[in-house]
């Protein structure tokens, strides 16, 4: 195998490696927004609301609001329903 060859391997390789860490960065984003849903939604409406002028107050509740919610429910899982939904 001539050298060329070689370097042609090499770089698709680097580039296969760069294409896993960009799929587990996704996932991973994936998950987070799901874990913390209402909030994150509630967040990005605020900041599209005061960006384009308004006030931003039903998003800044609804974050608000999950965030209790989510504390809520952290707060009583134990080992014992740890995996359960709670719906």
């Amino acid at each position: 195998m001539n050298k060329h060859n070689l370097r042609l391997r090499q770089q698709g390789q680097g580039m296969t490696e760069y294409i896993i860490i960009v799929a587990l960065i996704a996932i991973a984003a994936i998950g987070v927004y799901q874990a913390f849903g209402d909030v994150v939604r509630g967040q990005t409406s605020t900041a599209a609301t005061t960006l384009a002028g308004g006030t931003g107050t039903k998003g800044r509740t609804t974050a608000d609001q999950a965030g209790i919610m989510a504390d809520a429910q952290g707060q009583a899982k134990t080992l014992k329903n740890f995996e359960s939904t709670g719906k």
